[in-house]
């Protein structure tokens, strides 16, 4: 773990998958909030070069922005539990934890043909280490009545439209899997009465390593309904569905 140990006042966010793509971006955005940032991804070099990236990035805009790196392969549970009990034991409590990490099945991996190293690989990434991110940071955050959970999903994990419907099973089983902890979660803790917002957010296809550079989104675009989601104003959601639903473009679409 890098850390800076200077004093701050500024709240802190949590981004998983905050080396690259999506999460780097959103990281980029919440330091431009006023957030100071734990970044986690595997990579332990990229991720100091994003550390540094956005230091200099803000440095004559955000005074006093304190970046701290956790390096952890989310594919071992293990590590995955032991990096998030450090987090939580030695950073402040958080007001957001985006979760924006993932990866993407095989392109032949059917339910009748999926290996069982393919299957576990795919679903440990993207839903067994957004459970145990989730639950080992996000009750502190419950607990103070002040936080924002965001989780990026994908509307190939959607039961209704174009979503579970066939092919790169992993994937929309694990963004399944993703959206179902979201609205559980969300239910759980009063659907916002007490403060603590839930939400999965659908970047759609998005110009990132695993969206490819022919993708027509770019990563701004991909980002900007999670960062909105983790600092814009609860009254900007309407009065309907504030918490605990699939975000698109700023907008709910059906699970």
């Amino acid at each position: 773990m890098h850390s800076e140990t200077a004093p701050t006042s500024r709240s802190l966010a949590i981004v998983s998958g905050g080396s690259r793509g999506l999460g780097l971006e959103t990281a980029r955005g919440l330091a431009a909030a006023g957030f100071d940032l734990a970044l986690i991804a595997k990579d332990a070099q990229r991720l100091e070069s994003a550390r540094q990236s956005l230091l200099s990035e803000f440095a004559a805009t955000q005074t006093g922005l304190t970046i701290t790196t956790h390096p952890v392969d989310l594919e071992d549970q293990v590590a995955t539990r032991k990096t998030a009990t450090e987090i939580s034991t030695t950073l402040a409590t958080p007001k957001v934890l985006v979760l924006a990490h993932g990866v993407m099945s095989e392109k032949m991996s059917k339910t009748l043909r999926t290996t069982d190293v393919e299957w576990n690989r795919v679903i440990n990434i993207n839903l067994n280490s957004v459970f145990i991110l989730v639950n080992a940071l996000a009750p502190a955050m419950a607990d103070a009545r002040d936080g924002r959970v965001v989780i990026y999903s994908a509307c190939l994990g959607r039961m209704s439209g174009p979503g579970s419907a066939g092919g790169l099973a992993p994937y929309r089983i694990s963004k399944a899997g993703v959206n179902s902890l979201v609205r559980n979660l969300a239910h759980e803790t009063g659907l916002g009465a007490r403060g603590f917002y839930v939400d999965a957010v659908c970047p759609n296809h998005t110009r990132t390593d695993m969206g490819g550079p022919d993708a027509p989104r770019s990563v701004e675009e991909g980002a900007e309904t999670a960062i909105w989601l983790a600092t814009g104003d609860i009254a900007q959601r309407g009065s309907e569905n504030t918490t605990g639903v699939l975000w698109e473009d700023r907008k709910v679409v059906p699970w």
